[in-house]
């Protein structure tokens, strides 16, 4: 009887890894997740971008961030600028983004594209400033992700749902941060 048990036991594993086996690669042409989030600073466009371009200072305020290495500067606006983003991932592990950026607009913008070794398991991003006033402008903020790989598709909302928590902690930690610090650019305070 015990035997039995077991041999159900693990037929059913099999089963639920076989059915999540064909979820994920059956759902290859799904569109892709997206997260759009907006929020308001009490500081100037320029001075936000002045930081988001400050690399060194990421892990100041990021709490995800361990180190970001730029592999290329791009043109003179930022514009083809590749960088690796060395992040903590949950339980004490690593990881690693090589993103691109592209159409920058100083103290505007940008988009990104996190490249992956993987074809097809690219995700993408934009950020954008909008002044509102006087030191205050909104930061605006979409990533879009499709994991295709197995097993992680099966978890595809879970981990992006722990990177967009992250994520929307690390802006507020940023506006946090330049508030803590008035000392960091005050030639870009507007008076």
């Amino acid at each position: 009887m015990r035997v039995l048990r077991y041999a159900l036991a693990a037929l059913l594993v099999l089963l639920v890894l076989y059915v999540g086996a064909c979820t994920a690669t059956s759902g290859d042409n799904d569109p892709p997740l997206e997260h759009r989030w907006s929020i308001d600073f009490p500081h100037s466009p320029q001075r936000l971008w002045a930081l988001m371009q400050d690399y060194g200072n990421w892990t100041q305020y990021a709490p995800m961030v361990i180190e970001v290495q730029v592999l290329h500067p791009g043109d003179a606006q930022g514009n083809g600028l590749l960088r690796r983003v060395i992040y903590q991932m949950p339980l004490g592990r690593r990881g690693s983004a090589l993103e691109l950026v592209t159409d920058v607009t100083p103290a505007r913008g940008y988009t990104y594209t996190m490249i992956s070794a993987t074809p097809g398991n690219d995700q993408t991003g934009k950020l954008r400033l909008e002044r509102l006033g006087r030191n205050e402008t909104r930061l605006h903020f979409e990533e879009r992700y499709n994991l295709t790989a197995f097993p992680w598709r099966l978890f595809e909302k879970q981990i992006y749902g722990f990177i967009n928590k992250k994520n929307e902690e690390s802006m507020r930690s940023m506006s946090a941060w330049l508030t803590e610090h008035p000392e960091y650019r005050p030639d870009l305070v507007e008076t």
